[in-house]
């Protein structure tokens, strides 16, 4: 990275950061509703090689993307400029810097890198604006602990790139620690660290990239929390987390559109309840069944599921896991699959066995071990 850098601008950098992408051990589509998550980081994930400046002058090249992009610190709304579509990976560490100004920080020169698939659900857009968060505040000399920071990413996301994400993403990429996963609560920002070490269970947890890929700034997700918000007015409440009684709220409620988005989110908020519970016990291997459930609903009760993610798990299943489901907002993406260590490698044949009967792309594996959270490195 300091090679590259220097390279692409003529100077060395003041140091390099790194943010690690996140999968979502269970919690989805919760976030947004002032509900539960139980994210880990992943070992991947995105760094930047960073200098200061002082013009004023944001200045972004990617190892992933062809040329650079510069813009002003303290210009509008990304998505209010209409940048094209080459350039919109830019538009979060461009919307990172424009958030960042309120606060203190200013210009600076970036070069990113990634190992994280694109589009894959990982979060690699989180872990982008979250190591960019971190070289502005360093090289600026501003100081912002990291709860509200996660904060502050998660607003340029929104905000900056269009994309009406929760704050899930962004607290696991910043909070994480090694062998553990992040027991969030999105609606206070509070959080804990969970045990979770597979391996000391003769477990595996396998990321499936299906290689369907997604784009969340689409309308499918915007509608899914639009239609979550208009669920929460209907009952009365701030947010579909203060649902307690779910029979009463499915019975008020006409639209078996919003019924079925309601039956989603309650009964998840309170499989990540269950989740950490069967953490802190070591019951492990017990969590299958979580991930199972988790897999239905999303699939029958809130509808972003799609084939690829529908055949892993079942492909999965019959090769001996012990459960699995989508992860991420949907529509594409990845799948997270808990398997016995000793089951894993048949898991992933009959995976790939499965896309190959079907003319699929082959699918893309990662092993997942709970990782570190975002850091400067250099």
């Amino acid at each position: 990275m300091t090679d590259g850098f220097t390279e692409a601008f003529g100077r060395a950098p003041d140091g390099v950061w790194h943010a690690p992408g996140r999968v979502n051990l269970i919690g989805e589509h919760t976030d947004y509703n002032d509900g539960f998550v139980l994210p880990f980081a992943l070992s991947r994930g995105v760094s930047v090689a960073a200098a200061r400046r002082d013009d004023g002058v944001i200045e972004v090249r990617s190892r992933q993307a062809a040329g650079a992009v510069s813009a002003p610190v303290d210009g509008p709304p990304v998505v209010s400029e209409g940048w094209p579509a080459e350039r919109a990976w830019a538009a979060y560490p461009v919307g990172v810097a424009r958030v960042l100004r309120e606060h203190g920080t200013g210009g600076a020169s970036l070069l990113i890198d990634s190992d994280l698939p694109q589009g894959a659900g990982l979060s690699s857009s989180a872990a982008l604006e979250c190591a960019t968060a971190l070289a502005l505040c360093d090289l600026h000399d501003v100081e912002i602990d990291r709860p509200a920071l996660a904060r502050l990413a998660q607003r340029a996301e929104n905000e900056q790139a269009g994309m009406p994400c929760g704050l899930m993403d962004q607290s696991a990429s910043l909070l994480c620690t090694a062998g553990h996963a992040l027991m969030l609560d999105c609606r206070s920002g509070l959080s804990s660290q969970v045990p979770f070490d597979p391996a000391a269970r003769d477990l595996t947890v396998l990321v499936v990239d299906t290689r369907a890929s997604h784009a969340l700034t689409g309308g499918e997700y915007g509608r899914r929390r639009a239609e979550c918000e208009e669920a929460a007015a209907l009952l009365g409440v701030d947010a579909l987390r203060d649902v307690k009684d779910l029979a009463g709220a499915l019975g008020t409620l006409r639209d078996p559109v919003l019924r079925r988005r309601v039956q989603h989110v309650v009964t998840e908020n309170h499989r990540v309840e269950a989740a950490v519970g069967l953490l802190r016990a070591g019951a492990l291997p017990e969590l299958g069944a979580m991930l199972n459930a988790s897999h239905l609903s999303l699939r029958d009760q809130f509808e972003v599921s799609w084939p690829e993610a529908d055949t892993t798990v079942d492909a999965a299943l019959l090769a001996g896991a012990r459960g699995g489901r989508m992860v991420g907002g949907g529509f594409g993406g990845s799948v997270i699959v808990l398997t016995p260590a000793s089951r894993a490698e048949t898991v992933r044949e009959a995976i790939t066995a499965a896309y190959a009967e079907r003319d699929w792309t082959p699918p893309g594996f990662l092993e997942a071990v709970p990782s570190r959270g975002a850091r400067r490195v250099s």
